[in-house]
This record gives C-alpha cells, sequence and structure tokens, in this order.
C-alpha cells in the first residue's frame, strides 16, 4: 500500500487538527477513532502499535506487564484512508515504546512523536527486518507478512521491553521465545508449498502478501502497472485492465491473493473473473480480524493459500 502522507492527503490534515485540538479520551475499542485500547496501569508500560499487528505481537511478549494502544484496529478500516486523531496524540504522548511499520506505511506516528517530543523508544519494523528496495524497484514495506522479520521483531520488542521494566526482563526474553516458536509451523508449511507448488503462477491485487507467496516459492505475475495503481488509489488504464484480466481468462494463475481491505471497482472486476474462470481467490488483510491473534490470522492465511493451490 502507499506511504499515507503522499497518497492520502486527509490523513495530514487529521495529524495535523490532532497537534492543535484538545486531547480527547476513550477506552472503547468499537470507538468511531477505530482504536484498540488496554486500560493503562502504573505497574505496565505503555505501549502504542500502528497497527494492532505490532500491538498483539507487544501484548505476546509483554503479557499483563503491558498496556498496549494499537492505532489502526478495525478490519473494516482501510489503512489507506485513516486519519490520525488526538487521541492518538494523547497515548503517544505517554508512551515508553512504540511500534511502528515504517518504509512509509505509517509517517503519521513520525510526525505525531516529533510534535509531542516523546521520548519513547522507537521499534521500526522495516529497519529490524533489514529489507531494502531492491534494484530499480520499490520497497515492498508489508513486511508482517515475512515471519523472519516477525521473530526479529519479537526479539526487539523483548529487549525493549525488558529496558522499560528490567524487573521482567527475563519473563520477556520467555514471551519471545514462546511466540518464535510458534512461528516455526508457518514456515514449515510455506516449505511444504513450495515443495509442492514452487513455480507456480498467481495474481494479487496489491503486494501486501507477497513475503508469504514468495517464502511459497510462488511467481507473481500481476502486470506491475496494475498492482502499483492500485496501490496508490489510481486509474488502471485499459490495457493495463485487459492484461491482467487476461491472466484469469486464459487460466494463465492458479489463484489470486486478493487484499480484502482496500478493495474498489477494478479490483472487483478482477475478483470476478477469477470467479468466473474457477480460479480460487485467497482474501488477505493488511490488519488482524476480530477474534484473531498474529499466529492464528498467518494460519489462516497460509492454510487458505495451500488450500487454493491444491485445487
Amino acid at each position: 500500500m502507499p506511504p499515507f502522507p503522499s497518497c492520502r492527503p486527509a490523513l495530514l490534515t487529521g495529524a495535523c487538527l490532532a497537534l492543535v485540538a484538545g486531547c480527547g479520551n476513550s477506552s472503547d475499542a468499537k470507538s468511531d477513532e477505530n482504536v484498540s485500547q488496554t486500560p493503562a496501569a502504573s505497574s505496565k508500560v505503555t505501549v502504542v502499535a500502528s497497527t494492532n499487528v505490532y500491538g498483539d505481537i507487544v501484548e505476546q511478549i509483554g503479557g499483563g506487564k503491558v498496556a498496549v494502544t494499537s492505532v489502526i484496529s478495525d478490519p473494516d478500516q482501510d489503512p489507506h484512508s485513516y486519519e490520525a486523531n488526538t487521541q492518538n496524540q494523547l497515548a503517544l504522548s505517554k508512551a515508553k515504546l512504540v511500534v511502528e511499520n515504517g518504509g512509509g506505511y505509517d509517517d503519521f506516528i513520525d510526525r505525531m512523536l516529533k510534535s509531542s517530543n516523546s521520548s519513547a523508544e522507537v521499534i521500526n519494523a522495516v529497519k529490524v527486518s533489514g529489507k531494502t528496495a531492491p534494484k530499480g524497484g520499490e520497497l515492498n514495506e508489508h513486511v508482517w507478512y515475512d515471519f523472519p522479520t516477525a521473530a526479529r521483531i519479537a526479539d526487539r520488542t523483548a529487549t525493549a521491553l525488558g529496558k522499560a521494566e528490567p524487573a521482567d526482563a527475563a519473563t520477556f526474553t520467555k514471551n519471545a521465545e514462546i511466540f518464535k516458536a510458534k512461528l516455526k509451523p508457518l514456515e514449515a508449511k510455506e516449505a511444504q508449498i513450495k515443495k509442492v507448488h514452487g513455480g507456480e503462477a498467481i495474481a494479487v491485487t496489491e503486494p501486501v502478501p507477497l513475503y508469504m507467496t514468495e517464502a511459497g516459492g510462488l511467481v507473481n505475475k500481476t502486470p506491475e502497472e496494475f498492482s502499483k495503481a492500485v496501490e496508490e488509489g489510481s486509474d488502471v488504464s485499459p490495457e493495463v485492465l485487459q492484461a491482467t484480466l487476461a491472466l484469469f481468462t486464459g487460466k494463465q494463475v492458479k489463484a489470486l491473493v486478493y487484499n480484502a481491505q482496500t478493495s474498489g471497482p477494478q479490483t472487483e472486476k478482477i475478483e470476478q473473473a477469477a470467479k468466473a474462470a474457477g480460479i480460487p481467490v485467497v482474501p488477505v488483510t493488511e490488519t488482524l480480524p476480530k477474534g484473531k491473534d498474529y499466529i492464528g490470522w498467518m494460519t489462516s492465511n497460509v492454510d487458505a493459500l495451500a488450500d487454493a493451490l491444491n485445487k
């Protein structure tokens, strides 16, 4: 998906308003602000995560010793059009630890941190991942779909929480080890996909799931112009749209991995074409679905991809 500020100017407006408006206060996870918050306590480490993906990872590492606010938490919320608000600003001003994605995905976090003169330690997932843009290409910033990166974030989070609460450092380290052990079966599932389906072609609407599909040895055949246009919220040219549709009418791909969180008329045409051709559609999202934690969510994603390829 695109960097928030460059592609969604409304976000900057929301962030700027947050600097001058009075601070609101709400702990309702289903409020209009789409903020999921654990009530803070003086004995807990206060943490802000840009999305509930990172919020969940922090909660698994911190257990009952952290109070986490996830800025974007509603699975029906389109992260592309999210507008920061005064409640976000208030939470950031109190945080001891902030976990952001980076890579242009959630720049509003950095802007609000600077405006609040926060002293919080910041974990940038893209930086932790070590991933960079390929030569002549663009960085795929959706690093939470990369399980080795999730493991590194767990370790980095345990270290940061240990600094904030030294008495519980051993507990945080142990919890990180437990979390990383749960990632191993997911990597094994990807390896199995690669063993059985390596080299097979798929299509995507956006680059969101590519770290997962690439780990499974799958080849993305989507025209770059299509996925880039969808990611940037711009129109797809008729020629590019027809070339993308031909992937399905010509049955050139085994599955379509579809970002259900940012669908629109053009991606819906692609989905309809896939279904009409009998090609399985695998929906994915950018934030945690309700009732899922990170491990359960990613298990469902990998299993759905394997099932689609096996049809």
